[in-house]
């Protein structure tokens, strides 16, 4: 009986070693895996003003009746995130408290812009808490800047020159409009492009 026993704790411990070994394979694994996954950035369409142009200035009338330049120069350190959606986008929807929220951190001034019927627009400004002063209805602002999926955002800089843009469809992608600008390259994409080039 003692020596079922004392065999029965060996292979406890055994059994308990194993696991451990497992789990710290498993771990490195992840951490393998976390270095080899890309980090994921706006989709940089091929169409329209590319990040280090003027953007397209655009004079539009907002929801509230009062003028907006799109475009301008802005004040001193200030940046202007253009965001295009839709009411009949059910990400836009989801995505909008997210961008109300980013660029509140981030200190940039945001105007959505849209395309739809005003009743359309009114019910998606009520429904989103956005405030009319902030969104601009205009078929001729989506043309000049190519757009023709949604969410798609546009990041302007102070000089009216577009800093970068995308198609974005989470905080994630927001927040790499930003990074691809401070580290000088048009998109994510272009970053990753060009170290596989070093790399090859």
């Amino acid at each position: 009986m003692m020596s079922l026993l004392i065999v029965s704790q060996i292979v406890s411990w055994l059994v308990i070693l194993g696991l451990g070994l497992a789990l710290l394979a498993v771990a490195r694994q992840v951490g393998v895996l976390h270095m080899r996954v890309a980090p994921a950035g706006a989709l940089t369409p091929a169409k329209g003003p590319a990040a280090g142009e003027l953007a397209p200035r655009i004079e539009a009338a907002a929801m509230d009746g009062s003028r907006l330049v799109i475009g301008g120069v802005l004040e001193k350190s200030r940046k202007q995130l253009l965001l295009f959606v839709s009411p009949h986008c059910p990400i836009c929807k989801e995505l909008i408290p997210v961008a109300k929220n980013f660029v509140r951190r981030e200190g940039l001034d945001i105007i959505f812009m849209g395309d739809d019927g005003p009743e359309e627009i009114h019910a998606l400004m009520a429904k989103m808490a956005i405030e009319p002063r902030l969104f601009v209805n205009s078929k001729t602002a989506g043309r000049l800047f190519h757009i023709d999926k949604l969410p798609n955002a546009v990041l302007i800089g102070e000089g009216g020159k577009i800093l970068s843009k995308g198609l974005v469809n989470s905080r994630e992608h927001l927040e790499s409009l930003i990074v691809s600008h401070e580290m000088g390259v048009a998109s994510v994409q272009d970053y990753l492009a060009s170290l596989s080039a070093k790399v090859a």
